[in-house]
């Protein structure tokens, strides 16, 4: 299958273009770091530069492929006036979206967010309802970065309204690679009362590759959202203490749990209708204190 992945050069968008090519696809991939006039690597895919917020350029990215991965975004609301990152991630989605059910796209998977129910970064700070969030929590977002990624999945409700495509949103969880995950959960693996609004959850990047792929090669209709973690928590303990250790009754705890040191985000629909069978722990790069495993590599090591 021909595969456009927008945002290429990003953390998702890469890992989403290895898994792909991988998996045996024609990737196209788009972003826009400047492309390189060399001769391509074996098994490179083809690049093209493009501001997706520019019709036009979307449309000529968007012409001759059969599916869209679309991880273009700038991707939290704290580095960016909050105009330029709700303008950027709204009017990139609409317009890939528009080329795609334009030129006769028959899959488009849209990089959401598990900021979407609006508890991630509030001006009036609140709690989510229950935990572990699923995709029948309310939605009641105030940032622009939720806010656009909210709009976004409604986007792509009325694509499947008036056309043939057939969308899925995914909801990664944080992001972590062999990169990144000492600096962003080693400290919740030394010490759980460092806190995060996902309720200690994450998503390892090629986990959430792998999901990719299943959703471009998925056959579901209509437009499905997807919440997409890890099965366990960053700080490998039970996760109804740590609940009420720092929370106490103020957060519901759906029963029952999936496991006893289970995510605070569920991902049992993902499981069921997506066939998603994570295999990746923050255990396989970090030891018990949170630091890095030696020898550790792969795609974003170095």
């Amino acid at each position: 299958m021909e595969v456009l992945v927008t945002g290429a050069c990003g953390k998702v968008g890469r890992a989403a273009v290895a898994a792909l090519t991988e998996a045996g696809h024609r990737v196209r991939a788009t972003d826009l770091a400047p492309p390189v006039f060399e001769r391509p690597e074996e098994g490179e895919p083809a690049y093209v530069r493009a501001e997706l917020t520019d019709a036009g350029e979307a449309f000529a990215a968007v012409r001759g492929v059969e599916a869209v991965v679309h991880a273009a975004a700038i991707p939290e609301p704290t580095h960016h006036p909050p105009h330029t990152v709700f303008q950027n991630n709204l009017m990139s989605t609409f317009n890939v979206l528009e080329a795609a059910v334009r030129w006769g796209v028959r899959r488009f998977v849209n990089i959401s967010s598990e900021t979407v129910p609006g508890f991630f970064f509030p001006e009036r700070p609140f709690l989510p309802d229950y935990v572990p969030v699923d995709e029948e929590h309310p939605v009641r977002p105030q940032d622009p970065y939720a806010l656009s990624k909210h709009f976004g999945e409604q986007l792509m409700d009325a694509a499947v309204r008036r056309s043939d495509i057939r969308c899925i949103s995914i909801r990664p969880s944080w992001v972590q690679h062999e990169g990144n995950y000492e600096r962003n959960l080693g400290p919740q693996v030394r010490d759980p009362s460092v806190l995060s609004p996902n309720f200690w959850s994450y998503i390892d990047v090629y986990d959430l590759a792998d999901a990719i792929v299943l959703a471009v090669e998925s056959d579901l209709p209509g437009h499905e959202v997807f919440y997409i973690a890890s099965p366990d928590n960053a700080c490998g303990r039970p996760f109804r203490e740590l609940v009420r250790r720092y929370y106490g009754d103020g957060v519901e705890i759906r029963e029952p749990l999936p496991r006893e040191d289970a995510s605070g985000i569920c991902c049992e629909k993902a499981e069921r209708m997506l066939g998603y069978a994570p295999k990746r722990s923050w255990r396989d790069y970090l030891d018990a204190e949170g630091r890095l495993r030696p020898g550790v590599g792969g795609l974003f090591s170095g």
